[in-house]
């Protein structure tokens, strides 16, 4: 279940192996070209933000889970 999670939350996040969003052969790279330095960190913040939650969420779910059926119980 664990595992299943973790995976989904990669491609949700647009990580390593689904992170063809565009095309590697494209000159720009879209939304990037678009907006000045402000939106633009603005834009890679948030992104990297919803990585830092989805991994808060997996250990809150999954690690807290495990330990208080193993060790508490």
């Amino acid at each position: 279940m664990s595992f299943v999670w973790f995976i989904s939350c990669l491609a949700k996040a647009n990580q390593t192996p689904f992170d063809f969003a565009e095309g590697e052969s494209e000159l720009v790279s879209g939304f990037n070209s678009e907006y000045a330095g402000g939106e633009f960190a603005s834009i890679f913040l948030a992104e990297y933000a919803r990585i830092l939650f989805m991994r808060l969420l997996f250990c809150v779910i999954f690690w807290v889970v495990i330990f208080i059926l193993f060790f508490l119980c």
